[in-house]
């Protein structure tokens, strides 16, 4: 059986404390928008744009939204259909995200087959490659990877599978675990094409059923496009180290995994924050608590600015009639949020815990 061999260096540890509090305050925060479906969309957008724009694909944010909102582009058919197949990905995950038992080829299979669907020939569809590849950079046609032989695939990935099944596996945290399937299944590079997109979803499925979806809020796929000359020299690092899979260290590839989870998951806990009351207003209400926008915006205030009369709350929301305002903070009142001092006109609002 394959063992990865890697050591949990400081870094690491660092990297795992970070992504662990993150996790605590987005899971936990008392106050969970309305609107929270808009987070998951945008991360969508974010993961399918990037997921593929890293790969080549020519379309632009604007022109990935419009093609997952059904609307036409004048773009070219390959780079609209991988976004559609990335978004059907996305969509596969979360099928196999409750599926009984261990990891396995057919899961892997079944994501190949989304991604590359109408992209590449049929008979190379949610299969592994029977031909040799090679990885060249482009422009001055350097060799980059030379992945194992098409005869050891199956093999090679029976083996890591055993692996991430085993009891041995199960003790490492489950982002060290993503992380190791990233780099071994780029490494083994199990399909002629679409091995990027394919890897990246299973190492996020790792993460789904291993319950660190974080409510679907993150996008790591952003952070390897922002900077792919970071994200393909932490592999060639690696790689570097021994012809033979077995014998490389994947440390430095999971230092970066770890930082690279650690940094999106803080843009997510941040804007979590600036959305969220103080914590112990949870268990006073007893419950996560759904703010439309509007509401957001009158508690974000009265926690940034202390009491305020209904002017100062007009004067937030000038587009708003004050019977809406006025209905808003009625429902803030009904859930314990707030608190209303006095009965004139003059009464102040305050948030309940100050």
């Amino acid at each position: 059986m394959y063992t990865p061999k890697f050591s949990i260096s400081n870094k690491i540890l660092r990297n795992i404390g970070f992504i662990e509090a993150s996790k605590e305050v987005i899971e936990n925060a008392p106050l969970v928008p309305f609107f929270e479906k808009q987070f998951q969309t945008d991360a969508l957008l974010r993961t399918v744009h990037h997921g593929t724009h890293v790969e080549g694909n020519d379309l632009s944010f604007e022109q990935t939204r419009r093609v997952l909102e059904g609307e036409e582009v004048v773009a070219h058919d390959r780079d609209v259909q991988e976004v559609i197949n990335y978004r059907n990905v996305m969509q596969l995950l979360d099928e196999l995200a409750v599926k009984r038992g261990g990891y396995d080829t057919e899961s892997l299979l079944e994501i190949h087959k989304e991604t590359v669907n109408k992209i590449v020939a049929e008979e190379k569809v949610g299969v592994f490659r029977k031909t040799q590849v090679v990885i060249k950079e482009e422009g001055t046609g350097k060799i980059i990877l030379q992945p194992p032989p098409s005869v050891e695939v199956p093999y090679l990935l029976d083996d890591f599978f055993e692996w991430l099944n085993s009891e041995e596996a199960r003790e490492a945290h489950p982002i060290l675990r993503a992380g190791i399937a990233h780099y071994i299944l780029v490494t083994v590079h199990p399909f002629v094409e679409g091995n990027g997109r394919t890897v990246r979803a299973f190492a996020t499925l790792i993460l789904m059923r291993e319950g660190y979806n974080i409510k679907k809020f993150f996008s790591f796929e952003e952070h390897f496009d922002n900077d792919p000359g970071a994200y393909y020299e932490a592999f060639a690092i690696v790689d570097r180290q021994a012809k033979n899979i077995a014998q490389r260290d994947l440390t430095p590839w999971l230092e970066y995994f770890t930082e690279v989870v650690s940094v999106e998951l803080g843009k997510i806990k941040e804007k979590v924050r600036r959305i969220s009351i103080d914590s112990r207003l949870k268990g006073k209400i007893g419950e996560q608590v759904a703010l439309t926008e509007r509401q957001m915006k009158l508690v974000e205030y009265l926690t940034e600015t202390g009491p305020a009369v209904m002017q100062d709350l007009r004067n937030l929301l000038p587009m708003i009639s004050e019977d809406t305002v006025l209905r808003d903070l009625t429902d803030l009142l009904d859930k314990g949020i707030i608190k209303k001092e006095g009965k004139t006109k003059a009464s102040r609002y305050i948030i309940a815990n100050s």
